[in-house]
C-alpha cells in the first residue's frame, strides 16, 4: 500500500510541472463589445453572479474559467479576462467584455 501511495506522489510531481505548461495560445481576429447594465446582478451561464466591475468577458465555445488577452489593435491597449459567460450573440462579434 506504502509503495502505492509513493508511485502516484512521484508520478504527481512529474506530471504536474507538463500539465503547468500544457497552456495553448490561439489568436482570433474579430470585433469586441462591451455589456453590462442591465445584465449585473443577475446570473451567467456559469452560475455567477455577473458583476460589471469584475474583468471578465463572454464568449461562445471558449471553456468557462480560460483567461484571455484582448488587444486593441489601434490604441494597443490590452486587458487580460476571465471568460464566465456566453456570447455575443450578434452576428460579427467574437467576444462581449465586462464594462470594467
Amino acid at each position: 500500500m506504502r509503495a502505492r501511495f509513493l508511485c502516484a506522489v512521484v508520478l504527481a510531481a512529474i506530471l504536474t510541472p507538463v500539465l503547468a505548461f500544457a497552456q495553448t495560445e490561439h489568436e482570433l481576429d474579430g470585433l469586441a463589445s462591451w455589456y453590462g447594465g442591465k445584465f449585473q446582478g443577475r446570473l451567467t451561464a456559469n452560475g455567477e453572479v455577473f458583476d460589471t466591475n469584475q474583468l471578465t468577458a463572454a464568449h461562445r465555445t471558449l471553456p468557462f474559467g480560460t483567461i484571455v488577452r484582448v488587444i486593441n489593435p489601434v490604441s494597443e491597449q490590452q486587458v487580460v479576462v476571465r471568460i464566465n459567460d456566453r456570447g455575443p450573440f450578434v452576428e460579427g462579434r467574437v467576444i462581449d467584455l465586462s464594462r470594467a
